[in-house]
Protein backbone atom coordinates (compact mmCIF):
# COMPACT_ATOMS: atom_id res chain seq x y z
CA UNK A 1 0.00 0.00 0.00
CA UNK A 2 0.99 3.50 -0.46
CA UNK A 3 2.07 5.38 2.54
CA UNK A 4 0.86 8.98 3.96
CA UNK A 5 4.25 10.47 4.11
CA UNK A 6 4.42 13.74 2.41
CA UNK A 7 6.91 12.34 -0.15
CA UNK A 8 4.59 9.62 -1.23
CA UNK A 9 2.05 12.22 -1.54
CA UNK A 10 4.01 14.38 -3.95
CA UNK A 11 4.32 10.84 -5.95
CA UNK A 12 0.99 9.93 -6.27
CA UNK A 13 -0.20 13.50 -7.53
CA UNK A 14 3.22 12.84 -9.98
CA UNK A 15 1.27 9.46 -10.42
CA UNK A 16 -1.82 11.11 -11.45
CA UNK A 17 -0.14 13.92 -13.25
CA UNK A 18 1.56 10.98 -16.00
CA UNK A 19 -1.92 8.85 -15.65
CA UNK A 20 -3.84 11.86 -17.25
CA UNK A 21 -1.43 12.50 -19.76
CA UNK A 22 -1.51 8.94 -20.80
CA UNK A 23 -5.20 9.53 -21.50
CA UNK A 24 -5.92 6.78 -18.56
CA UNK A 25 -9.17 6.00 -18.90
CA UNK A 26 -10.22 6.92 -22.60
CA UNK A 27 -7.38 4.42 -23.35
CA UNK A 28 -8.99 1.48 -20.77
CA UNK A 29 -12.65 1.64 -21.18
CA UNK A 30 -12.30 1.36 -24.78
CA UNK A 31 -10.49 -1.56 -24.33
CA UNK A 32 -9.49 -3.24 -21.30
CA UNK A 33 -7.58 -5.82 -22.70
CA UNK A 34 -5.32 -3.79 -24.90
CA UNK A 35 -1.58 -3.87 -24.21
CA UNK A 36 -1.33 -0.22 -23.77
CA UNK A 37 1.27 0.00 -21.38
CA UNK A 38 3.16 -3.31 -22.57
CA UNK A 39 6.64 -3.08 -23.85
CA UNK A 40 7.15 -2.60 -27.92
CA UNK A 41 7.69 -6.49 -29.15
CA UNK A 42 10.95 -7.65 -30.14
CA UNK A 43 11.54 -10.34 -32.35
CA UNK A 44 12.81 -13.78 -30.48
CA UNK A 45 13.02 -17.02 -31.29
CA UNK A 46 10.40 -19.33 -30.33
CA UNK A 47 11.77 -22.35 -28.22
CA UNK A 48 10.06 -25.55 -28.11
CA UNK A 49 10.09 -27.03 -24.72
CA UNK A 50 9.41 -30.59 -23.93
CA UNK A 51 8.91 -32.78 -20.94
CA UNK A 52 6.97 -34.98 -18.06
CA UNK A 53 4.99 -34.76 -15.36
CA UNK A 54 5.82 -37.28 -12.83
CA UNK A 55 5.10 -39.03 -9.53
CA UNK A 56 6.70 -41.83 -8.42
CA UNK A 57 7.86 -42.39 -11.59
CA UNK A 58 4.57 -42.95 -13.53
CA UNK A 59 3.31 -40.06 -15.70
CA UNK A 60 -0.21 -37.71 -14.37
CA UNK A 61 -2.05 -37.12 -17.19
CA UNK A 62 -4.31 -33.63 -17.55
CA UNK A 63 -1.36 -31.40 -15.70
CA UNK A 64 -2.03 -27.75 -17.18
CA UNK A 65 1.70 -26.40 -18.17
CA UNK A 66 2.40 -23.11 -19.06
CA UNK A 67 4.61 -20.55 -20.51
CA UNK A 68 2.62 -17.89 -19.00
CA UNK A 69 0.62 -17.40 -21.93
CA UNK A 70 -0.13 -20.47 -23.73
CA UNK A 71 -0.93 -23.56 -21.83
CA UNK A 72 -1.27 -27.13 -22.84
CA UNK A 73 -2.31 -30.30 -21.23
CA UNK A 74 -0.24 -33.27 -20.41
CA UNK A 75 -1.27 -36.52 -22.31
CA UNK A 76 -1.98 -40.33 -20.00
CA UNK A 77 1.74 -40.79 -19.70
CA UNK A 78 2.50 -37.49 -18.34
CA UNK A 79 4.32 -35.68 -21.48
CA UNK A 80 3.64 -32.78 -23.04
CA UNK A 81 5.17 -29.73 -25.72
CA UNK A 82 5.01 -26.35 -25.57
CA UNK A 83 6.21 -23.84 -28.56
CA UNK A 84 6.94 -20.77 -26.29
CA UNK A 85 7.65 -17.43 -27.81
CA UNK A 86 11.30 -17.13 -26.66
CA UNK A 87 10.15 -14.32 -24.53
CA UNK A 88 9.31 -16.56 -21.36
CA UNK A 89 11.43 -17.44 -18.58
CA UNK A 90 9.25 -19.80 -16.81
CA UNK A 91 7.29 -22.61 -17.03
CA UNK A 92 4.66 -23.24 -14.76
CA UNK A 93 2.99 -27.01 -13.72
CA UNK A 94 -0.73 -26.54 -12.28
CA UNK A 95 -0.64 -29.50 -10.03
CA UNK A 96 -3.81 -31.29 -10.22
CA UNK A 97 -6.26 -32.18 -6.88
CA UNK A 98 -4.72 -34.81 -5.11
CA UNK A 99 -0.91 -34.08 -5.24
CA UNK A 100 1.56 -32.01 -3.11
CA UNK A 101 2.18 -28.46 -4.24
CA UNK A 102 6.53 -28.59 -4.97
CA UNK A 103 7.51 -26.41 -2.89
CA UNK A 104 11.48 -25.49 -2.10
CA UNK A 105 13.65 -26.22 0.61
CA UNK A 106 12.20 -22.95 2.65
CA UNK A 107 8.34 -24.04 2.15
CA UNK A 108 7.47 -21.49 -0.52
CA UNK A 109 5.81 -22.51 -3.66
CA UNK A 110 7.99 -23.98 -6.33
CA UNK A 111 5.42 -24.92 -9.24
CA UNK A 112 8.20 -23.14 -11.68
CA UNK A 113 10.84 -24.47 -13.82
CA UNK A 114 13.51 -22.27 -15.90
CA UNK A 115 13.40 -22.82 -19.29
CA UNK A 116 17.00 -23.25 -20.85
CA UNK A 117 17.00 -23.57 -24.55
CA UNK A 118 19.83 -24.91 -26.10
CA UNK A 119 21.11 -23.66 -29.64
CA UNK A 120 18.60 -25.55 -31.54
CA UNK A 121 15.90 -23.29 -29.41
CA UNK A 122 15.27 -27.00 -27.89
CA UNK A 123 14.34 -27.20 -24.42
CA UNK A 124 13.52 -29.94 -21.39
CA UNK A 125 11.55 -29.57 -18.57
CA UNK A 126 10.69 -32.28 -16.21
CA UNK A 127 8.44 -32.04 -12.46
CA UNK A 128 7.86 -34.68 -9.92
CA UNK A 129 5.14 -34.53 -7.71
CA UNK A 130 4.30 -36.28 -4.42
CA UNK A 131 0.79 -38.02 -4.17
CA UNK A 132 -1.32 -36.71 -0.95
CA UNK A 133 -2.45 -40.01 0.04
CA UNK A 134 -5.35 -38.34 1.10
CA UNK A 135 -8.42 -36.41 -0.12
CA UNK A 136 -8.28 -32.94 -0.49
CA UNK A 137 -11.72 -31.85 -1.07
CA UNK A 138 -11.33 -30.73 2.60
CA UNK A 139 -8.40 -28.31 3.35
CA UNK A 140 -7.45 -24.69 4.44
CA UNK A 141 -5.46 -21.58 3.62
CA UNK A 142 -4.11 -18.90 5.81
CA UNK A 143 -3.79 -15.20 3.67
CA UNK A 144 -0.82 -12.98 5.17
CA UNK A 145 -1.33 -9.91 3.46
CA UNK A 146 0.97 -6.57 4.23
CA UNK A 147 3.63 -8.69 6.29
CA UNK A 148 5.27 -5.18 5.32
CA UNK A 149 8.71 -5.51 7.36
CA UNK A 150 11.27 -2.52 6.66
CA UNK A 151 13.92 -3.18 9.04
CA UNK A 152 15.58 -5.77 11.25
CA UNK A 153 13.02 -4.75 14.05
CA UNK A 154 10.13 -4.82 12.35
CA UNK A 155 11.14 -8.54 10.52
CA UNK A 156 11.89 -9.43 14.51
CA UNK A 157 8.03 -8.53 15.92
CA UNK A 158 6.83 -10.80 12.51
CA UNK A 159 9.16 -13.59 13.79
CA UNK A 160 8.38 -13.39 17.64
CA UNK A 161 4.53 -12.34 17.05
CA UNK A 162 2.95 -13.23 13.87
CA UNK A 163 4.79 -16.46 13.22
CA UNK A 164 3.74 -18.32 16.96
CA UNK A 165 0.59 -16.72 16.42
CA UNK A 166 0.64 -18.91 12.77
CA UNK A 167 1.83 -21.96 14.13
CA UNK A 168 -0.51 -21.83 17.10
CA UNK A 169 -3.58 -21.48 14.56
CA UNK A 170 -2.49 -24.09 11.96
CA UNK A 171 -2.16 -26.56 15.62
CA UNK A 172 -5.91 -25.33 16.59
CA UNK A 173 -7.03 -26.86 13.06
CA UNK A 174 -5.77 -30.36 13.78
CA UNK A 175 -5.21 -32.54 10.65
CA UNK A 176 -6.42 -29.85 8.37
CA UNK A 177 -3.73 -29.71 5.30
CA UNK A 178 -2.96 -25.98 4.98
CA UNK A 179 -1.28 -23.82 2.54
CA UNK A 180 -0.11 -20.36 3.09
CA UNK A 181 -0.57 -16.89 0.72
CA UNK A 182 1.89 -13.74 1.63
CA UNK A 183 -0.87 -11.59 -0.64
CA UNK A 184 1.34 -8.64 -1.58
CA UNK A 185 4.23 -6.32 0.09
CA UNK A 186 6.02 -8.91 1.91
CA UNK A 187 9.32 -6.52 2.33
CA UNK A 188 8.64 -2.65 2.59
CA UNK A 189 11.20 -1.70 -0.53
CA UNK A 190 14.04 -3.34 1.55
CA UNK A 191 14.09 -6.64 -0.76
CA UNK A 192 17.10 -7.47 1.28
CA UNK A 193 15.31 -8.92 4.15
CA UNK A 194 13.69 -11.29 1.86
CA UNK A 195 15.70 -14.35 3.16
CA UNK A 196 14.81 -13.72 6.80
CA UNK A 197 10.65 -13.80 5.68
CA UNK A 198 11.85 -17.11 3.95
CA UNK A 199 12.98 -18.65 7.45
CA UNK A 200 9.52 -17.11 8.90
CA UNK A 201 7.73 -19.75 6.59
CA UNK A 202 10.36 -22.58 7.55
CA UNK A 203 9.25 -22.01 10.87
CA UNK A 204 5.50 -21.82 10.22
CA UNK A 205 6.18 -25.15 8.49
CA UNK A 206 3.25 -25.26 6.00
CA UNK A 207 3.66 -24.42 2.21
CA UNK A 208 3.29 -20.94 1.02
CA UNK A 209 2.99 -18.64 -2.15
CA UNK A 210 3.48 -15.05 -2.90
CA UNK A 211 1.95 -12.42 -4.33
CA UNK A 212 3.74 -9.18 -5.58
CA UNK A 213 3.10 -6.15 -3.60
CA UNK A 214 3.56 -2.79 -4.76
CA UNK A 215 6.94 -2.99 -2.27
CA UNK A 216 8.11 -5.92 -3.30
CA UNK A 217 9.23 -4.16 -6.72
CA UNK A 218 13.10 -3.39 -7.33
CA UNK A 219 12.45 0.40 -7.61
CA UNK A 220 14.99 1.33 -10.12
CA UNK A 221 13.82 -1.19 -12.56
CA UNK A 222 12.89 0.23 -15.88
CA UNK A 223 9.61 -1.41 -17.11
CA UNK A 224 6.97 -3.59 -15.55
CA UNK A 225 8.72 -6.85 -15.91
CA UNK A 226 12.19 -5.95 -14.89
CA UNK A 227 10.61 -4.52 -11.56
CA UNK A 228 10.16 -8.17 -10.35
CA UNK A 229 13.94 -9.21 -10.71
CA UNK A 230 14.51 -9.93 -7.11
CA UNK A 231 11.19 -11.17 -6.54
CA UNK A 232 11.30 -13.66 -8.93
CA UNK A 233 14.69 -14.64 -7.69
CA UNK A 234 13.40 -15.88 -4.23
CA UNK A 235 9.24 -16.83 -5.35
CA UNK A 236 9.70 -17.69 -9.19
CA UNK A 237 7.28 -16.56 -11.38
CA UNK A 238 4.84 -13.80 -11.21
CA UNK A 239 1.67 -15.58 -11.84
CA UNK A 240 0.19 -19.52 -11.92
CA UNK A 241 -2.22 -21.82 -10.93
CA UNK A 242 -2.74 -25.35 -8.49
CA UNK A 243 -5.47 -27.27 -7.38
CA UNK A 244 -6.77 -28.25 -4.41
CA UNK A 245 -9.79 -30.58 -4.16
CA UNK A 246 -12.85 -28.92 -6.30
CA UNK A 247 -11.15 -25.32 -6.35
CA UNK A 248 -8.79 -23.58 -8.64
CA UNK A 249 -6.65 -21.00 -7.29
CA UNK A 250 -4.80 -18.15 -8.89
CA UNK A 251 -1.63 -16.37 -8.31
CA UNK A 252 -2.04 -13.10 -10.08
CA UNK A 253 0.31 -10.05 -10.22
CA UNK A 254 -1.79 -6.70 -10.68
CA UNK A 255 0.53 -3.80 -9.90
CA UNK A 256 1.67 -2.84 -13.12
CA UNK A 257 4.91 -0.51 -12.07
CA UNK A 258 6.54 2.48 -14.83
CA UNK A 259 9.05 4.73 -13.77
CA UNK A 260 8.03 7.03 -11.24
CA UNK A 261 5.27 5.06 -9.37
CA UNK A 262 2.80 1.98 -10.06
CA UNK A 263 -0.90 1.51 -10.43
CA UNK A 264 -3.28 -1.37 -10.15
CA UNK A 265 -3.69 -2.76 -13.76
CA UNK A 266 -3.51 -6.66 -15.15
CA UNK A 267 -1.71 -6.45 -18.63
CA UNK A 268 -2.79 -8.60 -21.82
CA UNK A 269 -0.28 -10.92 -21.05
CA UNK A 270 -1.62 -12.16 -17.81
CA UNK A 271 -5.39 -12.10 -19.08
CA UNK A 272 -4.62 -13.84 -22.14
CA UNK A 273 -2.81 -16.73 -19.82
CA UNK A 274 -5.91 -16.31 -17.29
CA UNK A 275 -8.50 -17.10 -20.30
CA UNK A 276 -6.05 -20.06 -21.60
CA UNK A 277 -5.71 -21.30 -17.80
CA UNK A 278 -9.66 -20.84 -17.13
CA UNK A 279 -10.49 -22.84 -20.41
CA UNK A 280 -9.16 -25.95 -18.52
CA UNK A 281 -11.85 -25.19 -15.57
CA UNK A 282 -15.24 -26.73 -15.91
CA UNK A 283 -17.52 -23.90 -15.71
CA UNK A 284 -19.76 -23.45 -12.45
CA UNK A 285 -16.80 -24.30 -10.55
CA UNK A 286 -14.91 -22.49 -7.58
CA UNK A 287 -12.22 -20.31 -8.16
CA UNK A 288 -10.24 -18.23 -5.66
CA UNK A 289 -7.74 -16.00 -7.15
CA UNK A 290 -5.20 -14.17 -5.25
CA UNK A 291 -3.95 -10.76 -5.79
CA UNK A 292 -2.52 -7.37 -3.88
CA UNK A 293 -4.27 -4.67 -4.90
CA UNK A 294 -7.96 -4.63 -4.35
CA UNK A 295 -10.30 -4.43 -7.39
CA UNK A 296 -12.29 -2.14 -6.02
CA UNK A 297 -12.05 -1.06 -2.42
CA UNK A 298 -14.47 1.10 -1.15
CA UNK A 299 -12.60 3.51 0.79
CA UNK A 300 -12.46 6.61 -1.47
CA UNK A 301 -16.02 6.19 -1.06
CA UNK A 302 -16.52 6.43 2.61
CA UNK A 303 -13.59 9.35 2.64
CA UNK A 304 -15.88 11.35 0.20
CA UNK A 305 -14.04 11.36 -3.11
CA UNK A 306 -15.50 11.09 -6.08
CA UNK A 307 -13.04 7.85 -8.05
CA UNK A 308 -10.77 5.72 -6.85
CA UNK A 309 -6.90 6.51 -7.18
CA UNK A 310 -5.22 4.48 -9.65
CA UNK A 311 -3.11 2.75 -7.02
CA UNK A 312 -5.52 1.33 -4.82
CA UNK A 313 -7.88 0.00 -7.43
CA UNK A 314 -7.37 -2.32 -10.28
CA UNK A 315 -8.11 -0.01 -13.89
CA UNK A 316 -9.20 -2.73 -16.24
CA UNK A 317 -10.98 -4.99 -12.87
CA UNK A 318 -14.34 -5.15 -15.82
CA UNK A 319 -11.75 -7.83 -17.68
CA UNK A 320 -11.02 -9.71 -15.15
CA UNK A 321 -14.85 -9.88 -13.45
CA UNK A 322 -15.97 -11.14 -17.45
CA UNK A 323 -13.46 -14.13 -17.24
CA UNK A 324 -14.53 -14.94 -13.79
CA UNK A 325 -17.98 -14.69 -14.27
CA UNK A 326 -18.54 -18.32 -15.51
CA UNK A 327 -17.38 -19.24 -12.06
CA UNK A 328 -18.47 -19.00 -8.54
CA UNK A 329 -15.24 -16.82 -7.59
CA UNK A 330 -13.67 -15.38 -5.20
CA UNK A 331 -10.95 -12.20 -5.39
CA UNK A 332 -8.79 -11.99 -2.61
CA UNK A 333 -6.55 -9.00 -1.63
CA UNK A 334 -4.88 -6.79 0.84
CA UNK A 335 -3.07 -3.38 0.14
CA UNK A 336 -5.10 -1.43 2.25
CA UNK A 337 -4.50 -2.01 5.65
CA UNK A 338 -8.24 -2.32 6.14
CA UNK A 339 -11.17 -5.62 6.34
CA UNK A 340 -14.08 -5.29 3.53
CA UNK A 341 -16.00 -7.78 2.12
CA UNK A 342 -17.66 -6.43 -1.29
CA UNK A 343 -19.45 -7.36 -4.58
CA UNK A 344 -17.82 -7.03 -8.41
CA UNK A 345 -20.52 -7.64 -10.75
CA UNK A 346 -20.85 -11.35 -9.65
CA UNK A 347 -17.76 -12.23 -8.17
CA UNK A 348 -17.10 -11.94 -4.14
CA UNK A 349 -14.04 -9.77 -2.88
CA UNK A 350 -12.40 -10.29 0.11
CA UNK A 351 -10.01 -7.76 1.41
CA UNK A 352 -7.49 -8.68 4.11
CA UNK A 353 -6.25 -6.38 6.93
CA UNK A 354 -2.73 -6.28 7.27
CA UNK A 355 -0.22 -8.75 9.30
CA UNK A 356 1.69 -5.39 10.09
CA UNK A 357 -1.26 -3.20 10.99
CA UNK A 358 -0.64 0.33 10.80
CA UNK A 359 2.64 -0.47 9.78
CA UNK A 360 4.05 -1.68 12.61
CA UNK A 361 3.25 1.06 14.60
CA UNK A 362 0.80 -0.82 17.49
CA UNK A 363 -1.52 -3.55 17.51
CA UNK A 364 -4.50 -2.09 15.04
CA UNK A 365 -4.82 -1.21 11.48
CA UNK A 366 -6.42 1.84 10.10
CA UNK A 367 -9.74 1.00 10.75
CA UNK A 368 -9.58 -0.57 14.15
CA UNK A 369 -9.28 -3.96 13.02
CA UNK A 370 -6.60 -5.84 14.59
CA UNK A 371 -3.03 -6.78 13.11
CA UNK A 372 -3.38 -10.44 12.13
CA UNK A 373 -4.26 -12.62 9.27
CA UNK A 374 -7.46 -14.31 7.60
CA UNK A 375 -8.12 -18.48 7.80
CA UNK A 376 -10.38 -19.97 5.20
CA UNK A 377 -11.33 -23.12 5.37
CA UNK A 378 -12.73 -25.40 2.36
CA UNK A 379 -14.86 -28.64 2.02
CA UNK A 380 -15.96 -29.09 -1.11
CA UNK A 381 -17.35 -25.68 -2.85
CA UNK A 382 -18.02 -24.34 0.38
CA UNK A 383 -15.88 -21.67 1.81
CA UNK A 384 -15.66 -20.51 5.89
CA UNK A 385 -13.80 -17.72 6.81
CA UNK A 386 -12.97 -16.18 10.23
CA UNK A 387 -10.26 -13.23 10.60
CA UNK A 388 -7.72 -13.78 12.98
CA UNK A 389 -6.42 -11.13 15.21
CA UNK A 390 -2.22 -11.55 16.20
CA UNK A 391 -2.25 -12.36 19.95
CA UNK A 392 -6.01 -12.70 20.08
CA UNK A 393 -8.12 -15.95 20.63
CA UNK A 394 -10.24 -17.32 16.83
CA UNK A 395 -13.14 -16.33 18.74
CA UNK A 396 -12.23 -12.25 19.17
CA UNK A 397 -14.25 -11.05 16.42
CA UNK A 398 -15.48 -7.49 18.15
CA UNK A 399 -14.35 -4.65 19.86
CA UNK A 400 -17.29 -2.25 21.40
CA UNK A 401 -15.98 1.02 23.17
CA UNK A 402 -18.59 2.78 25.48
CA UNK A 403 -21.20 5.97 25.56
CA UNK A 404 -19.22 8.99 23.98
CA UNK A 405 -16.77 7.13 22.36
CA UNK A 406 -17.55 8.99 19.10
CA UNK A 407 -18.03 12.46 19.54
CA UNK A 408 -21.08 12.49 16.84
CA UNK A 409 -22.89 10.29 18.65
CA UNK A 410 -22.97 10.85 22.25
CA UNK A 411 -25.06 8.19 24.62
CA UNK A 412 -24.56 6.07 21.86
CA UNK A 413 -21.90 2.82 22.22
CA UNK A 414 -20.08 1.95 19.10
CA UNK A 415 -18.96 -1.85 18.09
CA UNK A 416 -16.35 -2.77 15.64
CA UNK A 417 -17.40 -5.79 13.94
CA UNK A 418 -13.69 -5.60 11.56
CA UNK A 419 -15.05 -9.17 9.59
CA UNK A 420 -18.29 -8.22 8.81
CA UNK A 421 -20.63 -8.40 5.73
CA UNK A 422 -24.17 -8.19 4.96
CA UNK A 423 -24.52 -11.69 5.97
CA UNK A 424 -23.94 -11.11 9.80
CA UNK A 425 -26.32 -9.56 12.46
CA UNK A 426 -24.94 -7.70 15.43
CA UNK A 427 -27.17 -6.90 18.47
CA UNK A 428 -26.80 -5.48 22.06
CA UNK A 429 -28.57 -6.70 25.16
CA UNK A 430 -28.98 -4.23 28.20
CA UNK A 431 -29.10 -5.87 31.45
CA UNK A 432 -29.30 -9.30 29.99
CA UNK A 433 -32.73 -7.95 27.83
CA UNK A 434 -32.31 -7.69 23.82
CA UNK A 435 -32.90 -4.63 22.52
CA UNK A 436 -32.40 -4.99 18.98
CA UNK A 437 -30.17 -4.82 16.17
CA UNK A 438 -27.55 -2.04 16.45
CA UNK A 439 -27.26 0.32 13.27
CA UNK A 440 -24.21 0.19 10.76
CA UNK A 441 -22.64 3.39 10.06
CA UNK A 442 -19.72 5.01 8.48
CA UNK A 443 -17.20 6.40 11.35
CA UNK A 444 -13.90 6.17 12.53
CA UNK A 445 -12.63 3.49 15.01
CA UNK A 446 -12.29 5.43 18.87
CA UNK A 447 -9.12 3.60 19.13
CA UNK A 448 -7.10 4.14 16.00
CA UNK A 449 -8.45 8.02 16.36
CA UNK A 450 -6.64 7.81 19.94
CA UNK A 451 -3.65 6.30 18.67
CA UNK A 452 -3.42 7.85 15.29
CA UNK A 453 -4.70 10.99 14.87
CA UNK A 454 -2.56 14.06 14.52
CA UNK A 455 1.24 14.52 12.93
CA UNK A 456 2.93 13.37 16.79
CA UNK A 457 0.92 10.20 16.73
CA UNK A 458 1.61 7.23 16.18
CA UNK A 459 5.23 7.89 16.89
CA UNK A 460 6.95 5.68 14.91
CA UNK A 461 5.16 6.97 11.68
CA UNK A 462 3.61 10.14 12.25
CA UNK A 463 2.04 10.08 9.13
CA UNK A 464 -0.36 7.38 10.41
CA UNK A 465 -3.92 8.45 10.36
CA UNK A 466 -7.80 6.46 11.13
CA UNK A 467 -9.90 6.15 8.16
CA UNK A 468 -13.69 6.03 7.88
CA UNK A 469 -14.78 2.57 8.04
CA UNK A 470 -18.01 0.55 7.17
CA UNK A 471 -17.72 -2.19 9.80
CA UNK A 472 -18.86 0.12 13.00
CA UNK A 473 -22.00 -0.22 14.57
CA UNK A 474 -24.30 1.79 16.99
CA UNK A 475 -27.02 1.73 19.86
CA UNK A 476 -27.97 4.09 21.87
CA UNK A 477 -27.93 2.91 25.44
CA UNK A 478 -30.22 3.47 28.12
CA UNK A 479 -28.78 6.10 30.98
CA UNK A 480 -29.53 3.92 33.74
CA UNK A 481 -28.13 0.15 31.84
CA UNK A 482 -25.68 -1.28 34.03
CA UNK A 483 -24.90 -4.24 32.22
CA UNK A 484 -24.39 -3.69 28.08
CA UNK A 485 -23.15 -6.41 25.88
CA UNK A 486 -22.93 -7.21 22.51
CA UNK A 487 -23.84 -10.09 20.64
CA UNK A 488 -22.30 -10.74 16.91
CA UNK A 489 -23.44 -13.43 14.96
CA UNK A 490 -21.64 -14.17 11.23
CA UNK A 491 -22.85 -16.23 8.16
CA UNK A 492 -22.51 -19.72 9.88
CA UNK A 493 -24.40 -19.15 13.14
CA UNK A 494 -20.96 -18.84 15.27
CA UNK A 495 -21.64 -16.48 18.12
CA UNK A 496 -19.69 -13.63 19.23
CA UNK A 497 -20.05 -11.54 22.56
CA UNK A 498 -18.42 -8.08 23.60
CA UNK A 499 -18.63 -5.75 26.71
CA UNK A 500 -17.97 -2.12 26.15
CA UNK A 501 -14.04 -1.06 27.38
CA UNK A 502 -12.61 2.15 26.78
CA UNK A 503 -10.85 3.19 23.54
Amino acid sequence: MTTHHPSRRQFLSRSLGIAAALTLPRALWADPLAPWLSAPPRLVRPVRVRGRVLAAGRGIGNAGISDGIEVVSTAADGSFELVSDGRRPWVTVTPPSGYAIPTQPNGTFRCFSRVTPDARGEASVRFDLQPLGHADERHGFLVLADTQTQDREEMARLHAETVPDVRSTIQGLGDLPLFGVADGDIMYDHLELYGDYERGVTAMGIPFAQVVGNHDLDLNADSDEASTATFEQHFGPRYYSFNRGRVHYVILDDVFYYDGGYLGYLPQDQLTWLANDLAMVERGATVVVFLHIPLLSTGFERAGNPKPPINSSVANRDALVRLLEPYRARVISGHVHEMEHRMEGSVVEHIAAAVCGAWWTGDICYDGSPNGYVVYEVNGDDLRWRYKGTGLPADRQVRVYGGGSDPRAPGEIVANVWDWNDRWTVTWYENGERKGRMSRRIGLDPRSVRLHTGPDLPKKRGWVEPVPTGHLFYAPVSADAKQVMVEARDPWGRTYTATPETA
